[in-house]
């Protein structure tokens, strides 16, 4: 059975960190799909031995700050 997951990226320095806040695993590659790729796996393996209870996703938006700089 598949199930639908969500993945946040972000670039640290020269590889992309890839994260999925439904599970909590996290991986990383030197590109985004790698970092994808090996999150689907992290996550995959993560379920075998924790399966997961059904949750909604998260909500994900953005929101502005004033930086004194």
């Amino acid at each position: 059975m598949n199930k639908l997951f969500t993945a946040i990226v972000r670039k640290e320095k020269k590889l992309y960190v890839a994260e999925c806040p439904e599970v909590g695993t996290a991986s990383q590659g030197e590109s985004i799909e790698e970092a994808i790729n090996n999150l689907k796996e992290a996550t995959e393996l993560y379920l075998e031995e924790f399966p997961h209870q059904e949750t909604q996703h998260p909500l994900l938006t953005t929101f502005e700050v004033t930086v004194n700089a």
